[in-house]
């Protein structure tokens, strides 16, 4: 196993076990033995079971031995968000009260996965709540950056992508309601997919005792190579068992598989959100290479959409989705605050407030306000295939656990910004239940991987993981960071 390249593509290491180049057993103690070296400095693998995936791992090669087939992953080393359910592990959402929560049965997305032949040997990293674009917790502490330890590797899904990146693991699973697959693929260099809004139950990734789905929030994978993006979303997808007994999922397939056929609009700026030069320098180049290829590129296209009132409407339903974590007292604590807020008040805190606190009757008119919104996103894919444009507003930023969310600040153009300006990337699609690709576009002049951001149609997550293919196949992909060979 010395010439085994831990930061190949899962689908590239199942095809190896199943002809047999090495074994299940084998490339899991390359991952194990990386983790124990590399792990102390990033805690990126909060948790681990590696003995029960070292007797995965023998069953996995009896099976092969036997010529029993394991699905597309299998043998494939894979660790998952700590918000996951996977039985015999803790899940906390990083909540200091729920440290002894062990779960007793898995998410049905990781039951998925493990039929598809993975074996699931640890968990990543979370921020409290899955609410910060960090990933760090009084429970297990501060996640690192691969790339630089005093950055942070995005969130809340920053454990999965600092682990892949680091070559601690061979593919992964997040969830993202305001960019938390898709912040720490860019931050990190990974690739990331927000899917389709209800395309993979979230059963089995929630809080204790709640069985609803939360509105725009989705669960999907990240990866090394769009391949591996597009495999196991298959794994994943699908209604959960109740609903299953009436409907099936037919995803459609991707129909264009050359740059040339493609027809994208790009948006590398807007005023809701600044966006930092030594960032969209990268992007741009990216979007040149991908015209000289072929691709037909519109910077001029969008869809027949109010930027800000989108802004505004998805921060007041994303808010008012996460309120349902908030105790009763506290709510009424945040009534009486809204009520002393100037009607036109429109900074983060107010909308938040304005939302955490909204009637039934005021949701459903903004429910009602993006169901028109979604269908002018359908009229304008009519047209193009993809929207291209930034994930965040800048490359990775440093660790900065002080005081609240809404108040902290991230560098753009050398001026400090709010941190929560950038959530307008995450919410053009997350507000319209779209599905949006993260793949890698190259570095910044400061060596930090940025990613670019692909939207595309309602159930065109094919469509979308396809183009990152081909970013990946014409412009370059996945680049492992320096000092973990």
């Amino acid at each position: 196993m010395n010439d085994f390249n831990p930061f190949a593509g899962a689908a590239q290491i199942a095809e190896d076990i199943r002809m047999r180049k090495t074994t299940a057993r084998d490339v899991l103690e390359v991952y194990l033995a990386r983790v124990e070296r590399f792990n102390p400095a990033l805690n990126a693998i909060i948790c681990s079971d590696a003995e029960g995936a070292r007797q995965r791992a023998d069953e996995l090669d009896r099976l092969g031995a036997e010529e029993l087939w394991q699905g597309p992953l299998r043998g494939v080393p894979m660790t998952i968000k700590e918000s996951y359910n996977v039985a015999g592990m803790p899940t906390t959402w990083g909540v200091p009260d729920l440290k002894d929560n062990i779960a007793d049965s898995d998410a049905m997305s990781v039951a998925r996965l493990k039929a598809a032949g993975v074996n699931l040997f640890g968990k990543t990293n979370v921020p409290l709540l899955l609410s910060d674009w960090q990933s760090y917790n009084d429970i297990y502490g501060v996640t690192n950056h691969p790339w630089n330890k005093t950055l942070s590797p995005g969130g809340s899904s920053g454990g999965s992508a600092a682990a892949l990146a680091s070559g601690m693991t061979a593919l992964e699973a997040g969830s993202d309601i305001g960019a938390s697959i898709r912040n720490p693929a860019h931050y990190c260099g990974v690739f990331g997919h927000k899917p389709s809004y209800g395309l993979v139950t979230p059963r089995g990734h929630m809080m204790p005792d709640v069985l609803t789905y939360a509105d725009i929030s989705v669960v999907g994978p990240l990866a090394r190579t769009a391949q591996d993006l597009r495999i196991a979303l298959d794994a994943m997808a699908g209604p959960d068992e109740t609903e299953g007994v009436a409907w099936q999922l037919k995803l459609p397939s991707a129909t264009k598989h050359r740059l040339a056929d493609f027809k994208v609009a790009v948006m590398m700026s807007e005023p809701n959100s600044s966006v930092d030069k030594e960032m969209t320098d990268v992007l741009q180049a990216l979007i040149d290479q991908l015209a000289a290829a072929g691709a037909t590129v519109d910077d001029t296209a969008r869809p027949d959409v109010d930027w800000y009132r989108a802004h505004e409407l998805y921060v007041l339903l994303l808010r008012a989705a996460t309120s349902a974590r908030m105790a009763p007292e506290m709510i009424e604590a945040q009534k009486a605050e809204a009520a002393t807020l100037a009607p036109d008040g429109d900074s983060y805190y107010a909308r938040m407030l304005r939302a955490n606190t909204m009637s039934h009757p005021e949701w459903l008119r903004l429910n009602n306000e993006r169901a028109h919104l979604r269908r002018r996103w359908a009229e304008f894919f009519e047209d193009y295939d993809l929207l291209l444009c930034p994930a965040a507003a800048s490359a990775a930023q440093p660790h900065d656990h002080e005081g609240e969310r809404w108040t902290r600040t991230v560098t753009v153009n050398n001026e400090q910004v709010l941190t929560t300006d950038q959530l307008f990337w995450a919410g053009i699609s997350g507000v319209v239940y779209l599905p949006a690709t993260v793949a890698p576009a190259g570095f910044t002049r400061s060596n930090l991987p940025v990613g670019i951001q692909i939207i595309g149609p309602n159930y065109g997550d094919h469509t979308c993981i396809e183009f990152a293919r081909l970013i990946e196949e014409n412009c370059g992909g996945f680049v492992p960071p320096p000092g973990y060979d």
